[in-house]
């Protein structure tokens, strides 16, 4: 995940920043059950925590939309609760565990969960710099006058 983010131009702070939009939203458990289910189950994960998603999840092959929000704790709101779930063994996805895991990205899940003011900061810092990624510029796009039409063609 990091080298896709320095790849385009993104500090670990800043990606790290960026992944705190976890703090809304779902992931089925398709894409956390590893976690949970079978020999590669996940011993840091809050076993309580773990348990209440065993439960939830125990069907996901069968019921594919089964799903638990990323933010057990603020679920409906943009808070940096995400990181500190982080620190608590709450953090359901792989890679929101490994950015608390890694001693080049703690430093920042240590910040964010301590100063919701600095994570808000950065955060829109970052989702700015991430609106430019990938832009196309007057000579390798169209940039429409009227968004909802297309520029007339010459032809």
């Amino acid at each position: 995940m990091m080298s896709i983010f320095k790849k385009n131009g993104f500090s670990l702070k800043e990606m790290v920043a960026l992944s705190g939009g976890h703090t809304v939203g779902f992931a089925h458990c398709i894409e956390f059950s590893s976690r949970l289910f079978g020999p590669r189950a996940d011993p840091e994960l809050d076993s309580r925590y773990a348990d209440r998603l065993k439960d939830l999840c125990k069907d996901h092959t069968v019921n594919k939309s089964m799903a638990a929000f990323l933010d057990p704790i603020t679920p409906g709101k943009f808070d940096n609760m995400y990181f500190k779930n982080l620190k608590r063994g709450l953090g359901l996805l792989a890679s929101d565990h490994a950015l608390f895991k890694d001693n080049g990205t703690r430093p920042f899940v240590d910040l964010y969960a301590d100063n919701q003011t600095a994570f808000f900061d950065d955060f829109a810092r970052a989702m700015e710099k991430l609106g430019m990624v990938g832009v196309k510029g007057d000579n390798d796009g169209e940039v429409r006058r009227k968004c909802d039409h297309f520029n007339k063609l010459d032809v």
